[in-house]
């Protein structure tokens, strides 16, 4: 996925006491959703003309630094609250904070890094950069993407009116997902059974929700159990289907959509002027370096 986004790299520790090693804490830095819905607006570090491609300027990198220390007997936390700032060039403001209550750690829902013991010190510098998810899968900002074409359910009304009851309700559980349940207001007329004079109203199995359905045979089996083969047909529409899109939290799910559709047109421009490479590499600069590399 080509979706920009930042995340640290590198990660310089200039004291680090506590139970992890040097190499741990930088992966687990790594793997912390960064916000990055300024990142498309940033440059990539090794484009960048104003650092020569050192990627230490304010408009391909993000500076980070981590001083935290342990001075009582109980074990605090280490946690990061990280927003970007509206103005740019994107800045990235650090709020480091010992806690001693699981109460508060809970009620903030931060991200641990580690856990101090008493004289523990970690103190560091991490630099965030731009990347793609082709680079590393840490600069990808989705967590998972599924497509599937929007399912057409058909149930045989004539089959489903000979199953009874219980028949009908063991049928709608075997459902994996809530796709179908029983429907008593339909607004068919109701069957009056004449056992002491109590009318009995007819439910109706109905589908409330065909886009829970993920193509499992579940209940086309349980049909082919019950001795009803047919009594229902679904397929996929193949001029309608659904994307779903989860975010790591870096970038909003919708606006991950719009970054990748603008992505895409980029992507189009740069084959238009393929015949012409230099241009190319000029107007496009990294992005066309990963295409003609695939």
């Amino acid at each position: 996925m080509n979706v920009c986004a930042i995340t640290f790299y590198p990660v310089e520790i200039e004291v680090n006491s506590s139970v992890l090693n040097e190499e741990f804490i930088p992966h687990r830095l790594g793997l912390i959703p960064l916000t990055s819905k300024k990142a498309m607006s940033m440059r990539f570090s090794r484009d960048c003309d104003a650092c020569d491609g050192d990627g230490q300027c304010e408009y391909c990198s993000v500076e980070f630094h981590l001083r935290a220390k342990c001075m009582g007997d109980q074990i605090p936390t280490i946690t990061l609250f990280l927003s970007i700032s509206p103005i740019l060039p994107p800045t990235i403001q650090v709020i480091s904070r010992a806690f001693t209550s699981l109460l508060v750690l809970l009620l903030v829902r931060g991200i641990i890094i580690v856990k101090l013991r008493r004289g523990q010190e970690l103190r560091l510098r991490a630099i965030a950069r731009k990347g793609i998810g082709k680079d590393h899968a840490k600069w990808s900002p989705s967590a998972t993407v599924t497509f599937m074409y929007k399912p057409e359910i058909l149930i045989n009304e004539d089959l489903m009116e000979t199953l009874t009851l219980a028949e009908r309700q063991a049928w709608v559980e075997s459902s994996p997902t809530k796709v179908f349940d029983l429907d008593e207001a339909t607004g068919q007329m109701p069957v009056v059974a004449r056992v002491r004079d109590i009318p009995k109203i007819e439910e109706k199995v109905v589908v409330v929700d065909n886009e829970a359905y993920t193509y499992y045979e579940e209940v086309i089996k349980k049909a082919e159990a019950m001795g009803k083969p047919g009594l229902v047909e679904i397929y996929g529409k193949e001029d309608s289907f659904i994307f779903t899109v989860e975010s790591t939290g870096a970038i909003k799910a919708s606006q991950m959509v719009l970054n990748a559709i603008e992505v895409l047109k980029q992507k189009l421009d740069a084959v238009r002027l393929s015949e012409d490479t230099i241009e190319a590499d000029d107007q496009f600069g990294e992005l066309g370096a990963h295409m003609r590399g695939g």
